[in-house]
């Protein structure tokens, strides 16, 4: 029974891990597609109202 004990966490963290990977992938394109461009098309807008370049992110 060690073995499973030993398999359970690694098996868990991958299961948790695709479901975030297949979330993301999903939530790409269609209608958040619209909403995102809009968000990113408003921030803009508003960094060129008030006369300054929008800063690109950086980490």
């Amino acid at each position: 029974m060690d073995y499973v004990s030993a398999l359970l966490p690694p098996v868990v963290m991958a299961v948790a891990f695709t479901c975030l990977i297949v979330t993301m992938i999903k939530s790409q394109g269609g209608q958040n597609k619209s909403k995102e461009d809009a968000a990113v098309d408003e921030a803009f807008a508003r960094a060129e109202a008030a006369g300054q370049k929008p800063k690109p992110f950086s980490a």
